[in-house]
């Protein structure tokens, strides 16, 4: 239900009807013209909704907009419409103002809807996933991959709200080079656990993390030096039999502690054990776009515009990670059936998108149109005015693990979605634990706290909260009553646009806009001391706000607290 796209519209459709009137009556003359422009100005002192029909129309009209603008307002009818009246301004501005019943019916919008409102249905709702994070399960989860959760869980919380079938997914990279890689730190650490540190020498090239040793040493306790006894083949298979489903296990319950639930987890192995990667792979070669040299097989990218070439075959009949990727995505196109895919990648990986989108291109999958890619820029983590860089327990760069036994886990979801993807940001560790306003994310919370805390205290002065229904709403009169509502009312248009713009950031900004106006109200407007009429409506526009800000914070994955 959005009511300011309603009120949008009935504004164009006004304009135009006036026109079509005043074309008949003669005053105007016919002409073709562009849709009716109307969009609402920042200052409502004039109008809550402006048009520049009459300026657009000036051109092809061949008249002043003034005049056009007089001709508009004296062949317009408002009755049966949500305006109050309508002024020309300036040099033609036709200025529309909302009727007491328009506050009235948002304020009961909020009711009818409940913990829905802000919902819209999309004009045409897609069937689409949105994979993030996919971090390789070879280590722990960093910083980037803490923004990239939240950014792709709250995008596809907004893609759903506007309509659409979404379906979170992690790609687990459990095939390839990094396996072996993984593999092979965690024998190098294995033997030097059993045998001493001068054992083996530690390729500089392995990984280096605490959770190699980890490994190596439970593999130790496991199975003591019997690993040593089996074939190089037997012991990567036990290696990674125990090693890759650990790390997936401690990856998923760092994200279930984030409030990240994905709905598929989907394993990279799986494409291979298939044959899809193979089937793909000559399914571009039929569509003519490889060729052959030096043993391996080619995609030739230079001729979708890349710098390059890539390998999709290498000449020991391994496939690589881009051949792998190419399959994965026709699976989620072909197989699965998604009308669009969205991937959160970091913005190191920006070479890699138009290939791929190209290569599925040249498998009639349209991936320039379908497959978007957000790209993530990077996190600097601030504490004390300067850089953090290492964990305090590991010693390494900082994880999400360590972030979250840092800070709340909701002020690290509110942080990370305060910013759009494609901008740098810096995370104040100091503002993330702050008790007071100068943290956005208590500012917000802390005014949901303040409308239940109004709510209980009427109730035990033995006030109930009406419904919206069964009161008389238009006595919400004041500026800043009003000023409040339309706020709400702003909901379903702030999440269809955060959708639209894959910015859920905007939830962020908006929760902030919200809490500020609400404020503004309470610090105006007496409730409890009000006459009846006017108090029983502002706890009716109370019980509004405080589900609006509920909506909102559940969005982005944050608790609304009823006590602060």
């Amino acid at each position: 239900m959005n009511l300011l796209d309603t009120a949008r519209q009935a504004a164009a459709d006004v304009v135009k009807a006036a026109y079509d009137k005043a074309v008949a009556a003669g005053t105007l003359p016919q002409a073709e013209l562009p849709p009716v422009a109307v969009e609402m100005p920042k200052d409502a002192a004039n109008g809550d909704w402006a048009s520049t029909f009459a300026m657009q129309c000036a051109k092809p009209l061949r008249m002043a907009p003034r005049k056009i603008a007089e001709a508009i307002v004296e062949n317009l009818s408002l009755e049966g419409t949500c305006f109050e009246k309508i002024d020309i301004a300036g040099p033609g501005f036709l200025n529309f103002t909302l009727n007491p019943a328009w506050y009235q019916d948002a304020v009961r919008a909020v009711e009818t809807c409940g913990a829905d409102y802000g919902k819209t249905r999309a004009e045409k709702p897609e069937k689409i996933m949105v994979e993030f994070v996919s971090a390789n399960p070879t280590g722990p989860m960093h910083m980037g991959n803490a923004r990239g959760g939240v950014l792709g869980d709250c995008l596809a919380e907004v893609l759903a709200w506007a309509g659409n079938d979404v379906t979170r997914e992690f790609y687990i990279n459990d095939a390839g080079n990094q396996v072996d890689k993984f593999a092979h730190s965690v024998e190098g650490r294995y033997i030097q656990e059993l045998k001493g540190e001068d054992a083996i020498e530690f390729d500089p090239s392995w990984y280096q993390g605490a959770d190699i040793r980890e490994l190596a040493h439970d593999l130790a306790l496991m199975h003591g030096d019997k690993l040593l006894d089996m074939t190089p083949e037997e012991r990567f298979d036990a290696i990674v039999g125990y090693g890759l489903p650990h790390n997936i296990e401690k990856m998923q319950k760092d994200l279930e502690r984030y409030k990240i639930h994905y709905d598929v987890w989907f394993r990279e192995s799986t494409l291979h054990d298939s044959g899809a990667v193979a089937e793909t792979v000559q399914m571009l070669t039929d569509a003519g776009v490889t060729y052959e040299q030096d043993g391996a097989l080619w995609l030739r990218s230079t001729a979708f515009g890349a710098d390059k070439d890539d390998v999709l075959r290498r000449a020991n009949g391994f496939y690589t990670y881009f051949a792998a990727d190419i399959a994965y995505h026709r699976n989620k196109f072909v197989t699965r059936g998604f009308d669009r895919v969205i991937n959160i990648w970091g913005a190191d990986h920006h070479g890699h998108v138009a290939r791929l989108q190209r290569a599925l291109d040249a498998l009639g999958l349209d991936g320039s149109g379908r497959l978007e890619i957000v790209l993530m820029q990077l996190v600097r983590m601030m504490q004390g005015g300067e850089v953090v860089r290492m964990s305090k327990r590991t010693g390494k760069s900082l994880t999400l693990s360590d972030l979250l036994d840092e800070i709340p886990v909701d002020a690290a979801r509110f942080f990370f979605n305060s910013r759009a993807a494609e901008t740098q940001m810096e995370f104040d560790l100091d503002l993330a634990v702050k008790q007071d306003s100068e943290n956005p994310l208590y500012y917000v919370q802390y005014a949901h706290a303040r409308i239940c805390s109004v709510l209980r205290n009427a109730a035990e002065n033995g006030v109930s909260v009406p419904k919206a229904a069964d009161v008389d709403l238009t006595v919400l009169t004041h500026a800043d009553e009003k000023a409040l509502i339309k706020a709400i009312a702003l909901l379903p248009e702030e999440i269809r646009e955060a959708a639209l713009s894959r910015d859920p950031s905007k939830l962020n900004k908006y929760g902030i806009m919200l809490a500020a106006q609400f404020h503004r109200f309470y610090n105006a407007c007496r409730i409890m001391d009000a006459e009846p009429a006017v108090r029983d409506a502002r706890l009716c526009l109370c019980q509004a706000t405080v589900q609006t800000i509920k909506n909102v914070l559940g969005i982005i994955g944050v608790d609304a607290p009823e006590k602060m």
